[in-house]
């Protein structure tokens, strides 16, 4: 969905670090991860499928549920391998969620895939991106259940759970008659609004009466006239399973929006429905219900989030939280956080228990993390630094070797820690070695889980009161009768009643997933370090370099991360034969200076992970004393720092110069600012310095004379800084002063008001003097009074808030503060002619076509209470269009065309349109339901290169004779010179979503007769022309694109595979492309364009299509040797690049010594499914033989043409931007400009078959 947006630049990483002969990895489809420590098993969030996540794991975890839906075997619900079969009688969605909840069950992943349930449902992946509402959800998929079961012995599984009924009492007060209503509920929808709880509200709607009396009387049937008499409703049936849908979002009538109530609204553990009930004799605990799951909605009204707090009732989690498992030997309860805080305490309580005082630094560091389970560097490294600094700063305490190797507390340091701090560290260590808490053996504290998608973790029962209210709080509880007991051999036995078929298959898949797993570990441990070898280099200038090269300095090496510090030393030692004495491996890492070395590895029984050495690390081989007989700066204190050095020329007298010279100097970072002058022979001055990210010369500082003997470290300086010496002699400043701007901005408490009225006065826009709280009416009087207007205006007028594109949104209602319509200060409003509509009506915006451009919308104000159908009429008759072959459709969040509005019979108020929504009248009567109306176009490749059209082309393309669309040549946009576009339109074709892809393409060949049997319809005002048109032998002879843009775009390649199973969607074009042979592509098979490169001219040759089997993995390495065996030339004579044609460039994709180049990004950029290069198909590949021509550009001369022509255009909108923010100035850059309007929402629906 983001795209590249997280993808990581290239360019930024410098070749000079790597030598050649680097092996690349290639690194493999990882498996899904194991579960984590709560040993439950989440969902992957498709995109915006959180809320059915929510849902899914509830039913989970309702074992009654899940069970009832195990009973059901192949025999009742069919086979998943039978799907296809035209006349098996398969019921795939309780078959997926089946296999789903097997999936949660058993099988070791992290979070398990919805997709093929939601394929069940029959969503597209655009139903995938959008997010619903929970509560919806819950009622159609129990719909959709029942229907699914109808035949079966489950065929009642919904109502024997959740299954409830009210009845409704009316009683007379004179002749005591009852009449009733009953009525069945599969969840309770419950007022939040007003409310403090649950149970106030179910004593609201089942304990208190509603009265009939006085101007309010009922009608009696049997005393046949009016008469008092009292309402009320009672719960009847109380089903297995209680669920209560919250009314968190209501309809604010008086604002015309929606808004979400956050008041808090408490809800009990246990609830008691006996006062709610209309039988209350039997014993209280028929009535018990039992809290059991919380979904909840983080969020507003238009978007949030959806997450779910589970209890375990069959205790199959792991309920431990993460501290107790990552800390097995610390009693956290008991554990006082300031001590394990304090890195002083804990390391000395860990010096006191040696009997010497005296341990090794390697050794201390791993009896640290054996005494409260985390490493130095994870929980005190980036506060306090290394942890030999640490004990280096605090030399008062602790004493260090002089080699640094071992360390004990002082002396007097020790007497004074026994005698004061004897008791806290006695408690410490009593703490750091007592058991931890058996948290799974308290049966009596509930197991409650938050399960977020992916992530399921453990949570406190009071951690539910959290979600009483505010944006993150409960939307759906979930009830359980209290004498529901579960067997004893259910508990903590996830195989419980799972049938045998699907035991089986969870078996298989973790036997299976081991394998992969052990396979990428074994690959995924191995990682690249530099080896930087000491006898090849010099200390110069601050900084170590290479003698002779970079290639023959470093060596390569693939070593297992597994291994210890003592492996890796002895395997440097056996390949370098010739070394001689001792061998110290350093850390070392390339500054702006050079390499340098930092932190010497110690402790040869640990392993290359406990001492974190990365991938890719640079690692010095050196002796640990000099190099080439100058001793070594080690460490982070001395890094040589690269600064810019401003000093005065001086003449051949010695006199100073105006004239500055800039001049590199390296110094270490903890040399003092003072040691400048020794550098650049100058015996005093004044030094001024500039940080490397500062801009103006106004940043300049001047160090005082006693801070010159500060380091560059402690003055701030960093590589890149500038330093500036003066004569301190010299009164006049090299450095010019420049005054600063001083501006202040008045508080905006004004709105500007446009005259639109198309009439005559004096001024056409005032400003109008406004608070938040000043009412819309009273602006709209002042502006008629101050335009100079007619006062019959002040009847028929109203305000529409301008947005900064000039377009005139929804009219305000008279009767809004501005603070309630949402107006900030310094808005432009426009007073137009005509009232506002009133609270019934809605002001709709529409426009003829799914291209829409600005300013070609129309408005119409219609009751909400009218259908789709009379709507439809209205806006036909104000467009001046007629005929009947027309239907609506809502514009979506891209402002495009959006979902129809099937129901042509509903109001508008029931599809929850709202005023300021846009919809579009779309030519053509919507297909029957179950069939796609599908365009249909001829997609001929044209030219000498047929690059498809970029994005700014399809804006350009006009519909011409004969059908055909090309691009229009314009100055305005640039447009692809590469390539020309030719779709011939032929015609629309209704067609069921059950056909293939190859009936799609056989319907042209076909006579009517066998068009009828296939399902497949032509439009009465189209005939599509036959093959023979086209020569083409057979459809098989045909290849199907989707179109997007105007353009080809996904390939539809299997033959036989439903129109279904593509996701087409009811909007898509199909374009088809006809082929010199029959092909038959798999599903690893990639289809490019190639195209040769004419030796000597800045051209390529006619495109030749080749396909190129990905099963081996999408590397370089595979995609050039099958371009190389295609084109029978060298692997190593060709160079191939992919081109970009909304760009006009062209990507080289790097053969294997390039490929080693990208350090840390190799693993990434060797997939290239991935950034930057997202082969897919149809992509064009270029291909240099390098046997002919041997340099690197792969572009054309109508590249370059093509990338000014972009130049052009963008500078010319850059040009209308500035011109429109000038007509735009009289209104302020910090005034606010009124929201766009929100996208329509989306309804819910899940296909399901018929089995009836």
């Amino acid at each position: 969905m983001f795209g590249d947006l997280f993808e990581e630049d290239y360019s930024s990483v410098s070749n000079d670090h790597y030598g050649k002969g680097k092996k690349l990895k290639t690194k493999a489809l990882e498996p899904p991860a194991p579960r984590e420590f709560t040993n439950l098993s989440g969902i992957r969030n498709q995109g915006g499928t959180c809320y059915l996540n929510s849902l899914l794991q509830t039913l989970h975890f309702t074992p009654e549920f899940r069970e009832a839906l195990f009973s059901l075997g192949p025999e009742e619900l069919g086979s998943l391998e039978d799907k296809d079969k035209p006349d098996a009688k398969v019921r795939i969605i309780p078959l997926q969620l089946q296999r789903l909840f097997a999936q949660l069950l058993l099988l070791d992943q992290e979070a398990a895939s919805t997709t093929d349930l939601t394929d069940s449902f029959g969503w597209t992946s655009d139903e995938e991106m959008r997010q619903h509402d929970v509560q919806e959800l819950n009622r159609i998929l129990f719909s959709a259940l029942e229907t699914s079961l109808v035949g079966t012995s489950g065929h009642d599984l919904i109502n024997r759970l959740y299954h409830g009924t009210i009845v409704n009492q009316i009683v007379c007060k004179e002749c005591k008659n009852v009449s009733e209503k009953q009525e069945d509920f599969l969840d309770l929808t419950v007022a939040v609004r007003n409310v403090s709880g649950l149970e106030d509200a179910l004593w609201n709607m089942y304990v208190e009466e509603e009265v009939f009396d006085y101007d309010n009387l009922y009608h009696c049937g049997t005393c046949d006239r009016l008469v008092k008499a009292a309402k009320s409703a009672k719960l009847r049936k109380l089903p297995p399973f209680l669920t209560f849908s919250l009314l968190r979002f209501n309809f604010d009538f008086v604002k015309c929006e929606r808004y979400k109530e956050t008041s808090c609204y408490t809800f009990p553990l246990r609830i008691n429905l006996k006062p709610f009930c209309e039988q209350s004799e039997l014993d209280d605990l028929e009535y018990m219900y039992d809290l059991f799951s919380v979904i909840i909605h983080k969020g507003g009204c238009y978007g949030g989030h959806y997450h779910v707090y589970i209890k375990d009732v069959d205790h199959l989690g792991n309920w431990q939280f993460q501290e107790d498992k990552s800390n097995p030997d610390v009693n956290l309860e008991d554990l006082q956080n300031e001590e394990i805080d304090d890195p002083l305490m804990i390391l000395k309580a860990v010096l006191l228990q040696e009997e010497s005082n005296l341990i090794p630094v390697d050794q201390l560091g791993q009896k640290l993390l054996k005494k409260i389970g985390i490493s130095w560097n994870k929980k005190y490294r980036k506060q306090y630094g290394p942890l030999r600094k640490f004990l280096q700063l605090h030399s008062q305490i602790f004493l260090l070797s002089s080699d640094e190797s071992t360390v004990s507390l002082l002396k007097d340091c020790s007497l004074q820690a026994e005698s004061d701090t004897r008791r806290n560290d006695q408690q410490l260590l009593k703490t750091l070695t007592s058991e931890p808490p058996a948290l799974n053996d308290r049966p009596s504290c509930p197991h409650w889980f938050d399960v977020n998608d992916s992530q399921v973790q453990p949570i406190k029962e009071e951690d539910i009161e959290q979600q009483f209210q505010g944006k993150e709080s409960a939307y759906m509880l979930f009830y359980r009768k209290s004498q529901l007991q579960r067997p004893p051999e259910a508990r903590a036995n996830p195989r419980y009643r799972v049938p045998c078929h699907l035991l089986n298959e969870m078996d298989a898949a973790n036997i299976e997933l081991q394998i992969k797993r052990a396979e990428c570990d074994s690959t995924n441990n191995n990682f690249e370090l530099h080896l930087h070898l000491g006898p090849y280099y010099h200390f110069f200038n601050g900084a170590l370099h290479p003698v002779v090269s970079q290639t023959e300095s470093m060596w390569d090496l693939t070593f297992d991360k597994r291994k210890t510090l003592g492996d890796l030393r002895q395997s440097i030692f056996q390949l370098l034969e010739f070394w001689e004495g001792d061998m110290v491996l350093s850390v070392a890492k390339f500054v702006p200076a050079g390499l340098h070395v930092y932190q010497t590895l110690d402790g040869d029984h640990l392993t290359l992970c406990e001492i974190e050495i990365a991938d890719g690390e640079d690692i010095f081989v050196w002796n640990g004393v000099e190099v080439g007989g100058i001793q070594i700066p080690a460490g982070s204190d001395c890094e040589p720092l690269l600064l810019n050095v401003l000093h005065p020329a001086t003449s051949s007298e010695e006199e100073q110069c105006q004239q500055l010279i800039d001049s590199p100097y390296v110094f270490p970072s903890n040399a003092e600012i003072g040691s400048v002058f020794t550098a650049c022979a100058i015996p005093d001055g004044v030094i001024l310095v500039n940080s490397a990210e500062s801009v103006g010369e106004e940043s300049w500082t001047t160090i005082p004379k006693e801070d010159l003997k500060k380091t560059f470290r402690e003055q701030g300086l960093r590589n890149g800084s500038s330093i500036l010496i003066q004569d301190s002699n010299d009164g006049n400043s090299l450095l010019t002063k420049r005054g600063k701007w001083i501006t202040s901005v008045n508080e905006v408490d004004w709105l500007q008001v446009k005259n639109l009225c198309q009439l005559d006065s004096e001024e056409e826009q005032v400003k109008i003097s406004a608070t938040l709280n000043t009412v819309v009416f009273d602006i709209r009087i002042k502006a008629i009074k101050e335009l100079k207007l007619m006062k019959e205006l002040a009847e028929d007028s109203c305000l529409r808030p301008i947005d900064r594109d000039g377009k005139l949104l929804c009219p305000v209602p008279d009767n809004y503060t501005l603070k309630e319509a949402e107006l900030k200060m310094g808005s432009s409003l426009g007073l137009c002619p005509g009232k506002a509509p009133t609270s019934s009506q809605l002001f709709l915006f529409f426009a003829v076509g799914s291209d829409v451009q600005p300013g070609t919308e129309m408005e119409i104000i219609v009751e909400e209470t009218i259908s789709v159908r009379d709507c439809l009429k209205v806006m036909l008759e104000k467009s001046g269009l007629s005929g009947d072959a027309w239907h609506l459709r809502k514009m979506d969040w891209c402002y495009e065309a959006g979902e129809a509005l099937w129901e042509e019979d509903a109001a508008l108020k029931e599809l929850m349109l709202s005023s300021g929504d846009t919809l579009l009248l779309i030519e053509g009567k919507l297909p029957p339901l179950g069939f796609l109306k599908v365009p249909i176009w001829w997609y001929q490749p044209r030219g000498p290169l047929h690059h498809w059209k970029s994005h700014q082309d399809q804006t350009n393309c006009t519909f011409s004779q004969g059908g055909v669309w090309r691009a229009n040549s314009i100055q305005d946009a640039p447009s692809d010179a590469h390539a020309e576009v030719s779709l011939r339109y032929l015609g629309d074709v209704e067609i069921s979503e059950d056909a293939t892809l190859g009936e799609l393409k056989s319907q042209v060949s076909l006579p009517p007769a066998a068009r009828t049997l296939l399902g497949i319809w032509l439009l009465p005002a189209m005939t599509l022309p036959s093959f023979s048109e086209f020569s083409i032998p057979s459809p098989a002879f045909l290849r199907a694109w989707t179109v997007e843009s105007r353009r080809p775009g996904r390939l539809l390649r299997v033959h036989y595979q439903r129109l279904r199973e593509y996701k087409l969607g009811q909007r898509t074009e199909i374009c088809l492309e006809p082929l010199q042979k029959e092909e038959n592509l798999g599903p690893q098979h990639v289809l490019l364009r190639t195209q040769m490169r004419l030796p000597g001219k800045r051209a390529y040759a006619l495109p030749v299509d080749l396909v190129w089997d990905t099963a081996r993995g999408w590397t370089a390495g595979s995609l050039r040797h099958r371009v190389a065996d295609f084109y029978s030339l060298p692997v190593e004579k060709i160079e191939i690049a992919k081109y970009l044609p909304e760009k006009f460039e062209w990507l080289p994709v790097p053969s294997w010594n390039q490929q080693i180049t990208k350090r840390k990004k190799k693993k990434k950029q060797d997939n290239l499914q991935g950034a930057p290069y997202h082969l897919k198909d149809g992509d064009t590949i270029g291909i240099k033989n390098l046997l002919v021509e041997d340099d690197d550009d792969f572009s054309t001369v109508r590249d370059d043409i093509g990338r000014e022509k972009q130049k052009a255009f963008a500078l010319g909108r850059k040009k209308r931007q500035e011109a429109l923010r000038v007509r735009s100035s009289d209104v302020p850059s910090g005034a606010e400009m009124p929201p766009r309007p929100r996208g329509p929402e989306a309804s819910l629906s899940i296909h399901v078959g018929s089995f009836r």
